[in-house]
């Protein structure tokens, strides 16, 4: 299956929220999308089917395929600590996730472009591969010659959340991925351990 490409509103519809960050349509219908989404009378959910939700809901977050994150999960479950918390920290120490938290990008999907298109480097070297897990004390910056795009000022201009596990100097359009966030520094809607049930199983 490739990556996701198609209407993010039909999938915010589709798990409630909206996952991808604000969305004037969503807010419009924020009900199941399809013909009868509205009123659709829906019976009680399995337990595999909420489990199975919550983590395709945790994949289109983060824009991660099904080999990604089984693999991210077993990754998870070999490191000491809480399997499910590790598996967030895992996410969001991705390139493209550090991008979008500092601000470069107004989404995730945005900041797996401008990691792609080579325009930032970690630690002085340029690195495209969005998957790419940033370490403690690593240095996300853009590169010299990407400074001046538009997109990138744009998004950095409108940019408002803070995040205690990384910093960022808006002068030389760096910041430091200071430490591994904890679960309760993660703003995320996810409930990991319906996840590591559904892969336990």
């Amino acid at each position: 299956m490739a990556r996701y490409t198609g209407p993010k509103t039909k999938i915010a519809r589709k798990f409630g929220e909206a996952i991808f960050g604000d969305d004037k349509s969503f807010e419009k219908r924020n009900y199941p999308p399809g013909q009868h989404g509205n009123n659709r009378r829906r019976g009680k959910k399995s337990e595999y089917a909420i489990q199975l939700a919550e983590k395709q809901k945790a994949k289109y977050t983060y824009g991660i395929l099904e080999r990604q994150f089984r693999n991210m999960f077993k990754k998870a479950t070999a490191a000491p600590g809480i399997t499910g918390e590790v598996l967030l920290q895992l996410c969001e120490s991705r390139l493209d996730n550090v991008v979008f938290r500092m601000g470069i990008a107004p989404s995730r999907r945005a900041a797996r472009q401008l990691v792609s298109h080579r325009h930032i480097t970690v630690n002085g070297e340029k690195v495209n591969i969005p998957s790419y897990q940033v370490q403690t004390g690593d240095v996300v910056a853009v590169r010299e010659k990407s400074k001046t795009l538009d997109a990138i000022q744009d998004s950095l201009a409108n940019a408002n959340h803070v995040y205690e596990w990384i910093t960022w100097n808006n002068e030389t359009k760096e910041g430091t991925f200071v430490n591994i966030p904890q679960r309760i520094q993660i703003p995320e809607n996810i409930n990991e351990q319906f996840i590591v049930e559904l892969y336990s199983k």
